[in-house]
């Protein structure tokens, strides 16, 4: 059994920021630390003291966290970012509010000698000795310490302090991943009573050694004397702040708006998952001839319209690995075009087809959008013209970038942007047009059921036509936005090609398309990600220095992670996805450099290979880290730890051990990604979910459930007694209702008790471990 933690979080919008340059305004951005690691960076709004963001983004966390923080920051072009303030939410908040949090916070003041993070290995206890109780506190080691120095590490040390007395380990110069070992001891005075008081703690604190000024604190931890005396404290815990109260400066430093919402779920074993995946199934292969009577008509009518969507997204997933995605969408696809009498309305409504469309989009027809408009794209961004064609947001001074004449006329900029947007469209119509064979056939045939269902309920020949580019067509020329007009003789001619390409993209052979396998969701030779990026291969005991990085491109599937001098070029080196064992951060110390992983692989003799790579920006690094993660998830040699800096000098630069095979100093993140379409299928956590909005919904189904007994039981009366055989052509449809609803119900029961059942286990086993000695 494991558990899954989800955390989503949206940064809307910040107002009343302070200003920060000369100019009387700020230029703010966030960043987004979970335990301390950067996991977001939003965009840069420039010029402004309430910028809206609207960044949404999805972590799973499956071992957990503790603090959610939000820092806001004003970029400047010379010298170092400004903070502006931060927000910290801790994880018991954060899950007091079950719904999700969407609220106004005030900015507080960072304060560095507060912005501790890390853990420490500590055994605590109390020994009974003849004539004398002694305090044994084994200080071990710490790790992922807040760096304090200009060297980008700290020297630290730790002070355990008890009832009035303080002894301090040695100093462990330029580290952030000391091992002491000592033990430090404390003579209990005699004739205090075994059981301490409430008040008496012990407080171990970690601090970074100064010789000129004062010393940098680094966190603390505390304990019980009490509790010690009962039971030993012994492994990894995380350091702390003083617990001093945050002030949020009254506003003076501005809020940010942020949406913030934690799913916490227990994953039970599959066994326990396939009933309630059998009855979602089996509303596609033996559908009811009347409506709202299957399990998944009755699952969309009582999910809440906010949670839809993630039902949509767990339900595609849950299809896709039963190799069923096509069936599903027809199934919800059949009843929304029944349901539709005028065809402009189709798929307006907040529906589990339209979601569950939208999702399967978005799951299957990411890569194959990538692929056609990503050069494009790319290219438009890179070339970075200046183009605008409303009168009211053209900016002369911007068009210094067109002409080295100076600024242009309005007219000469309008005119320089119709011919850049005539090319830039020409080009994407172009790529769209000719993508029929990239397209994913599962996708092509699921819009060949759409289009014959929509056939079906709409024969009439005035609705043969398909909606135009845009809402176009022949609205042309009687729109708001009367400035777009010199585009339109070239979206006219493009609305039969549309037509054409559609067309095309429907006719499919349904029989000839394979489904895709469980947990996969790619085809092994489709990219997942790709672009440049800066790579050094560790060999033997040579430096590392900066000049070794090299630029290469590479691309990631769900088989290899390959690399070559440029996109062109034809010899490719390649690492195979089922040798990686670690994908981590590497610390900025140890090459100088920011935004660095490492690729740690073992080959089929069992030795150990690290790749380092640099990415241009803290986005970037997360996002290929997620994606590596992703493709590996499965993979069975996953290490628990590594080193987050290099083996330079003979020794390694983060925790200064001299042996290079030495045990990884730090805990690695395997399981933390960022969620998005390319996330693995795990039908146990998607049908977790499901099951969730059904307890969630229990009360209003036993209602209907209830309702539906009461008129079947009026109904029996009134024909009479008999039997009636399970499926008799006679059952109305509040029977089968009333059975669908029975059959829920049952499942949510089972499903509730097994994890009643691993809760008691998991209590009984934590009971047991606190008083092992």
């Amino acid at each position: 059994m494991a558990r899954n933690t989800s955390l989503h979080f949206r940064v809307v919008e910040g107002r009343s920021l302070p200003a920060k340059d000369v100019s009387g305004t700020s230029d703010p951005y966030c960043i987004v630390k979970v335990d301390n690691e950067v996991v977001a960076r939003t965009a840069t709004v420039w010029k402004d003291l309430n910028p809206f963001w609207g960044e949404e983004y999805t972590l799973h966390l499956p071992r957990g966290f503790h603090s959610l923080a939000f820092y806001v920051l004003d970029e400047d072009t010379i010298g170092h970012d400004d903070v502006i303030g931060k927000i910290s939410l801790s994880r018991e908040w954060i899950s007091s509010s079950p719904r999700g949090i969407d609220s106004w916070i005030n900015l507080t003041h960072v304060d560095p000698n507060e912005e501790v993070q890390g853990e420490i290995c500590l055994d605590l206890k109390v020994l009974e000795e003849p004539q004398r109780r002694v305090l044994h506190c084994h200080v071990i080691e710490a790790r992922d310490l807040a760096p304090r120095d200009i060297s980008g590490t700290s020297d630290p040390f730790a002070r355990v302090s008890c009832d009035g007395h303080a002894l301090e380990t040695a100093i462990i110069k330029k580290t952030r991943f000391p091992h002491w070992d000592e033990v430090l001891e404390f003579d209990l005075e005699e004739g205090v009573p075994k059981k301490e008081p409430k008040g008496s703690l012990v407080s171990v604190e970690v601090w970074d050694w100064d010789m000129v000024g004062k010393n940098d604190f680094l966190g603390r931890v505390e304990f019980s004397l009490d509790a010690l005396q009962r039971s030993p404290a012994k492994g990894w815990f995380r350091l702390l702040p003083f617990p001093t109260a945050e002030e949020d400066a009254g506003g003076k430093l501005g809020a940010l708006r942020l949406r913030v919402r934690l799913a916490e779920d227990r994953i039970l074993p599959s066994m326990y998952y396939q009933p309630l995946i059998e009855l979602l199934v089996e509303s596609i292969l033996c559908p009811a001839e009347e409506e709202d009577v299957s399990p998944l008509a009755l699952l969309e009518e009582i999910s809440s319209v906010e949670s839809r969507q993630d039902v949509a997204t767990k339900l595609v997933k849950i299809f896709l690995g039963q190799g069923l995605a096509v069936p599903f969408l027809d199934y919800l696809n059949l009843r929304e075009v029944a349901k539709t009498t005028d065809p402009n309305t189709l798929f307006r409504s907040n529906s589990l087809a339209s979601k569950s469309m939208e999702q399967f989009m978005k799951v299957v027809g990411m890569p194959y959008l990538h692929e056609v408009l990503k050069p494009i794209i790319n290219r438009i961004f890179e070339e970075k013209k200046y183009v605008e064609l409303d009168p009211c947001k053209i900016e002369l001074n911007r068009t210094r970038r067109i002409s080295f004449k100076g600024s242009l006329s309005k007219a000469q900029v309008r005119e320089s942007s119709q011919e850049l947007l005539k090319g830039y469209l020409s080009d994407i119509m172009e790529s769209i047009i000719g993508s029929v064979e990239k397209c994913p056939p599962i996708a092509r045939v699921a819009f060949k059921h759409l289009h014959k269902r929509v056939e079906e309920q709409f024969p009439e020949a005035e609705h043969e036509a398909v909606q135009s580019i845009g809402n176009l067509g022949l609205q042309l020329g009687h729109g708001k936005e009367q400035w777009m007009a010199p585009l339109h003789p070239f979206i006219l001619p493009s609305i039969a090609r549309v037509k054409d390409f559609l067309d095309k993209l429907i006719d499919v052979d349904s029989e000839s398309v394979r489904q895709p396998q469980p947990r996969t969701l790619f085809h092994p030779s489709v990219t997942i990600k790709e672009g440049y990026l800066h790579k050094h291969k560790a060999e033997g005991l040579c430096l590392l220095p900066r000049f070794t990085f090299k630029k290469r491109y590479f691309w990631l599937s769900s088989e290899t992670l390959s690399y070559s001098r440029s996109p062109e070029w034809q010899v490719r080196s390649s690492i195979p996805i089922q040798q990686i064992c670690a994908v981590e951060r590497v610390d900025e110390s140890a090459f100088q450099q920011p935004h660095m992983m490492q690729i740690l692989t073992q080959d089929n003799e069992g030795q150990l290979h690290t790749m380092y790579i640099q990415c241009k920006n803290v986005n970037e690094l997360n996002q290929w880290l997620s994606a590596i993660r992703k493709a590996s998830i499965c993979n069975e040699l996953m290490l628990p730890s590594c080193h987050r800096g290099a083996f330079r000098g003979n020794r390694w630069t983060c925790c200064l051990q001299p042996d290079r095979t030495v045990r990884g100093c730090s805990r690695t993140h395997s399981a933390m990604t960022l969620g998005d379409w390319s996330d693995p299928l795990d039908p146990d956590a998607e049908t977790q979910m499901v099951y969730g909005q059904l307890l969630l919904a229990r009360d209003k189904l036993r209602e209907k459930y209830i309702e539906c007994s009461d008129a079947g039981l009026v109904l029996e009366q009134e024909k009479g007694p008999g039997p009636r055989a399970q499926g008799d052509q006679g059952c109305s449809c509040q029977d089968r209702q009333m059975t669908a609803a029975a059959r829920l119900l049952n499942v949510i029961q089972d499903l509730e008790r097994a994890h009643s059942a691993f809760e008691r286990r998991e209590k009984e086993e934590a009971e047991n471990d606190s008083h092992r000695p």
